[in-house]
């Protein structure tokens, strides 16, 4: 699978558009969760010693890039101090900020908590919360298995529209994966789909703890127009979203086999 992240990138005052040298794997500024936003500022840092060991090599490391060239994800605070240097870790070898969650990166457990209906019934502790949600069939629950490295924690099918709540999966006692129904799902009836469409749009618009949206798009075939409208309705509405390519293996199976043709 193929990750792409679509960014807000942070500008800065050309006064400060020179290249530096930034190092890596430095102290990291744990912000209080608040959606959709991404700062670059010369504040004071919070600094927080705590070393977070899933990352390799420990050594800082020297990288040159712009500053207005940072990706700095949602809910992240960047700040740059002389003599203390970064607030916030930098993806080795990337102008990537790392966000405050990449310390969970390591799945230790996962549990199913609940499915619900409407979004009021969703789990109110208050946990962040990365939504995937795309076509029927597109891959949603074999991506959130992999990403907790369990064969059956979300249920797989074949057929089309398996997934018809908001369903929660609690990760290392912290965050949650959330997987939505699916849309486009052109064999349930027009009610239910309508019922599918605005609970899970009400999901999008009223939950403070959501973080991002994972928007699946299968790349063995071309875009569907309604994965286009779907990300521009996220767009719109200033949800956080990340591109996820599902299926690149069966694309590459069928360009070898036009080449062969």
């Amino acid at each position: 699978m193929a990750l792409s992240q679509l960014p807000k990138f942070t500008h800065c005052p050309p006064s400060l558009y020179t290249h530096i040298n930034l190092p890596l794997f430095t102290k990291i500024k744990l912000p209080t969760l608040s959606r959709l936003k991404s700062t670059l500022t010369t504040t004071e840092p919070i600094p927080i010693t705590e070393a977070h060991n899933f990352l390799t090599p420990r050594e800082e490391t020297q990288t040159q890039f712009s500053l207005d060239k940072l990706f700095i994800p949602p809910d992240t605070e960047f700040s740059i101090n002389e003599g203390n240097g970064p607030s916030a870790r930098i993806l080795k070898g990337s102008n990537i900020v790392l966000s405050k969650y990449a310390r969970d990166a390591q799945v230790a457990q996962a549990d199913f908590i609940k499915s619900s209906v409407r979004t009021e019934d969703c789990p109110s502790d208050g946990l962040p919360e990365f939504a995937l949600v795309g076509r029927s069939n597109v891959g949603k629950s074999s991506l959130l298995n992999t990403l907790v490295r369990r064969k059956k924690l979300a249920l797989t099918s074949k057929k089309p529209g398996k997934t018809q709540c908001i369903n929660h999966f609690k990760v290392n006692d912290s965050w949650y994966l959330v997987d939505l129904p699916g849309y486009g799902y052109a064999s349930a009836p027009q009610e239910l789909r309508k019922d599918w469409n605005k609970f899970t749009k009400d999901y999008f618009l009223s939950r403070s703890t959501l973080v991002s949206v994972f928007l699946l798009i299968d790349a063995s075939i071309p875009a569907k127009k309604i994965d286009l409208e779907y990300a521009s309705w996220l767009g719109q509405n200033q949800v956080p979203m990340t591109l996820i390519f599902t299926k690149c293996d069966k694309a590459e199976e069928e360009k070898e086999r036009r080449e062969k043709a």
